[in-house]
């Protein structure tokens, strides 16, 4: 059995796999897709790192391209492309809204569609290289709603996979370091192009004679938040410093604004001032983006980024120190992503917890080559992350009301306390709906500034966002015989959540005495 795990970015995509002679996590290099960063390591050597941009330019519709040559030649950067490239499609079908489909030629291309395609011209490339998986590890979001889950494990028959399994991207960064060293506590902050993910995770011996381990998830956090977003400010900002107003820039200006922004950004990482710009060749306009370390940390203050990065890690700590945890038993804190990467982010976690802890030498690799432990480890102790409710019709007030079943950080297999009783809404009603869903934590910074660009106002909102779970339309409708009235208890339900992370239901009808269901899975839970 070949195995592959994947870290499929918002920006940049790893794979990786076990050397075949000694057995340690190695890159795949494709390099006609790939590009290389080179990083010094502690020990003063310089060693080449393989990833592939999440970039797709659509020539037509059996031709594209993907990777670094998307980047290198710079495509859809001029106004007869612009439609043609996508990026950020992991990070749309990871977010709870869905972009509309973007017409091309007559075909509507989906963030599912280029994701799909994505992944699997990765897969062709593959085989090319005589590389022929037969099980994957795909890393996904700590934040991810159901619904990206179950596309992934859509994908395995199509990709002609035998066997897939999911791990959130923090988790399997704590896996690579804790899998050689049982019984210690680490937490991972995993910051990419997209997303925030941190995760505390701890292996134990499974069976006290060391020969298996057992890892327990004990604090989770994320946050819809990475280095795109950084991106978008610094053109803001720099456009704004020019006196020149966003809505008067064109798509295909943003974009190129966009690419020259991250590669301030990143310049940044390695020194203290950086500067690009770019010539639209159409109305022969120039561009400039031009930064010191000091103003972008001025930016990121602006829009609340050290206070969601802050806001994330006090949610983890907390909910550790609720289990007898403080961070003063924290062994390590990695850092990984390309956002890690950027000193007002190390900073704020040195200053979190200390120079000694913290370790950062493999902040595009952690993730993936972590993710190949997971056949290392017999069993994981985990907890849902989003909390789970069920939406009730109340016809006195004609509006809906929400009755919690599981709270996020319950761990599973678990049960409801007591089973929930439903009456009909409607007289002679003939079935009824269960409406499950997720409900999950959100913020959003508000940067208001007047019309010389001084900033007015910078506010951090949080809010709760419901999603209905995916199910389907039998699993979750039941079937009244003799119809409803319109007083009386007609059903109890009781909800579990077993051991694969399945939401199970028991329905009893109270007025014939008929179990409609046992223990019948309705959805596979965050």
């Amino acid at each position: 059995m070949t195995t592959v795990a994947i870290d499929f970015g918002t920006s940049n995509t790893v794979i990786s796999r076990l050397d075949p002679q000694t057995k340690a996590p190695i890159s795949i290099r494709i390099d006609s897709i790939a590009r290389v960063f080179r990083q010094k390591l502690k020990d003063g050597n310089i060693v080449d790192i393989p990833v592939i941009p999440s970039l797709v330019y659509i020539h037509k519709q059996e031709h594209w391209s993907l990777g670094q040559p998307v980047r290198a030649k710079r495509l859809g950067l001029q106004a007869s492309q612009k439609d043609r490239l996508f990026k950020s499609f992991k990070r749309q079908l990871v977010a709870d809204f869905q972009s509309p489909p973007r017409l091309i030629d007559d075909i509507a291309y989906t963030p599912e569609m280029v994701c799909e395609g994505f992944l699997q011209q990765l897969w062709d490339q593959l085989r090319q290289q005589n590389i022929h998986p037969t099980q994957a590890i795909f890393t996904v979001p700590v934040e991810a709603f159901e619904r990206y889950l179950d596309w992934f494990r859509d994908l395995a028959p199509k990709l002609g996979l035998e066997s897939l399994q999911i791990i959130d991207e923090s988790t399997a960064a704590a896996l690579g370091y804790t899998i050689q060293r049982p019984g210690s506590l680490v937490l991972v902050i995993d910051f990419g192009g997209g997303t925030l993910d941190i995760s505390l995770v701890r292996t134990t011996p499974s069976d006290g004679r060391n020969t298996s381990l057992k890892a327990e998830v004990i604090a989770k956090s994320g946050a819809y938040l990475g280095g795109e977003d950084i991106d978008q400010w610094i053109m803001e900002h720099c456009l704004r410093s020019q006196g020149i107003a966003l809505d008067g820039v064109n798509n295909t200006t943003k974009q190129a604004l966009l690419d020259i922004a991250e590669k301030v950004k990143t310049r940044l990482s390695s020194q203290e001032t950086a500067k690009e710009s770019w010539l639209d060749d159409e109305t022969f306009t120039s561009y400039e983006i031009s930064l010191s370390r000091d103003q972008l940390e001025e930016v990121l203050e602006q829009q609340q980024f050290q206070e969601q990065l802050r806001g994330c890690l006090d949610e983890v700590l907390t909910f550790a120190l609720a289990r007898g945890i403080d961070k003063a038993q924290l062994e390590r804190v990695l850092l990984t992503g390309g956002t890690s990467m950027l000193p007002a982010v190390r900073q704020l976690v040195l200053s979190y917890f200390g120079k000694a802890k913290v370790a950062y030498h493999k902040p595009f690799e952690a993730v993936c080559h972590g993710a190949l432990c997971l056949g290392q480890v017999t069993a994981i102790e985990d907890y849902l992350r989003h909390s789970y409710v069920i939406r009730l019709w109340q016809p006195s007030t004609k509006s809906y009301t929400y009755h919690p079943l599981f709270e996020a950080g319950t761990k599973y297999p678990c049960q409801c306390p007591e089973p929930l009783t439903l009456q009909t809404a409607n007289a002679n009603q003939t079935a009824i709906r269960l409406n499950v869903g997720e409900l999950a934590k959100l913020s959003q910074s508000e940067v208001i500034y007047d019309e010389q660009g001084r900033l007015v106002n910078s506010e951090l909102h949080s809010q709760q966002s419901f999603r209905s779970l995916e199910a389907r339309h039998d699993l979750v409708t039941f079937t009244l015989n003799p119809p409803g009235q319109m007083s009386g208890d007609r059903l109890s339900i009781l909800f579990e959540v077993n051991e694969k992370r399945e939401l199970l239901a028991t329905v009893q009808d109270l007025l014939t005495d008929k179990t409609l269901a046992h223990k019948t899975p309705i959805s596979k839970l965050e």
